[in-house]
């Protein structure tokens, strides 16, 4: 049984690759000439947060949606990945490449974009921009595209509640920021009302501004282990690349984990997607689509578009059938009653 929480047009993402959670530190094109919009001959360019395409999540969604997007329109991608090392400076200077080269739009992936986005689009008045998992940028020409993960880690919180023998559940961040808080937030909302006796045990892997925890598998298996060493049967795991650690950590403890963003189930090659019961589905794929989309026919506008449950922007997975039918049918109506406004779902950790 696959994703229970779906659009009508699922787009592919790239496998993620065990042993690797990057693109690598260089930057690639697939195409090297400009073109206006979107459409036939034109480039759509993408510039990746840590971890690059083939993270197996955030940065392959982004990737999915601008491609199917782009293939419709009959336009190129432009891939730009960033390094661990850059600063604002480099950020702002890779985004400027991308719009002298005659790219439109261009799609920043990760908040980490917001200082510089805020210097180059000012630039480049004809070019559309849009920035994933940011609000603060305030330009004419530029979209911010948020979802509402909170909501989707509630669905997983009470999962892994509802699943857990040990009645002891784990949250791991891959870097201790608001974004990131959210979904612990809605983690720890969902465990309570799905257990309220439920032990919830959180770790960070980094704290700002060191944004490693986003890309660092070693570190991301050592917290886990730490964790099922306590006890907790099944961790959502936060943390970008990070999770391919993670779930290395649950296979060798015999525990259970939770993915993030994709469907990691699908995503993680056998046998070790065995160990992913669900993942919160953070649509970015759909966000990236329907923003290209809406600059080919017109339609765009600027500042935040939020996609939540209601409009199947965040969910949760039940691929690989490791979910009892309680289960699911707990997790639907609590999925409901969200979408009903029964529920409200908080987004900071109280």
């Amino acid at each position: 049984m696959k994703a229970l929480i779906r659009t009508a047009a699922l787009v592919a993402v790239a496998s993620l690759a065990l042993g690797a959670c990057g693109g690598g530190d260089e930057e690639s094109a697939s195409d090297e000439t400009g073109g206006a919009g979107p459409g036939a001959g034109g480039t759509v360019a993408v510039a990746y947060d840590l971890g690059g395409r083939g993270d197996g999540g955030f940065n392959d969604l982004a990737y999915a949606g601008a491609k199917a997007a782009a293939d419709a329109q009959g336009a190129e991608v432009t891939e730009s990945t960033a390094k661990e090392t850059d600063t604002d400076e480099d950020r702002a200077a890779r985004l400027e490449l991308l719009a002298q080269s005659g790219a439109d739009p261009v799609v920043t992936v990760g908040y980490l974009y917001a200082t510089a986005l805020n210097e180059v689009a000012p630039k480049y008045p004809d070019t559309w921009f849009a920035i994933v998992d940011d609000a603060t940028v305030d330009q004419p020409n530029v979209a911010a595209l948020t979802f509402a993960a909170n909501e989707g880690s509630f669905l997983v919180g009470a999962v892994a509640a509802l699943e857990s023998e040990s009645g002891k559940v784990g949250f791991i961040g891959g870097v201790d920021t608001p974004l990131i808080n959210e979904f612990e937030a809605g983690f720890l909302a969902g465990a309570e009302a799905a257990n309220p006796e439920v032990d919830v045990s959180t770790s960070y892997l980094t704290q700002p501004p060191d944004f490693a925890g986003f890309n660092d598998p070693t570190r991301g298996k050592e917290s886990a282990n730490g964790q099922y060493d306590s006890g907790v049967d099944i961790i959502f795991a936060a943390a970008g690349g990070s999770n391919a650690g993670v779930f290395d950590a649950a296979n060798g403890a015999g525990a259970k984990v939770i993915g993030v963003d994709s469907d990691q189930y699908d995503t993680t090659e056998p046998p070790l997607n065995e160990v992913i019961v669900s993942s919160m589905l953070k649509r970015v794929d759909v966000g990236v689509q329907t923003f290209i989309e809406s600059v080919a026919d017109g339609s765009v506008e600027a500042g935040e578009r939020r996609f939540d449950l209601s409009t199947d922007g965040v969910g949760y997975s039940t691929s690989g059938d490791l979910l009892s039918e309680e289960t699911i049918a707990a997790v639907d109506e609590f999925a409901a009653q969200i979408r009903s406004g029964d529920i409200t779902v908080p987004t900071t950790v109280e």
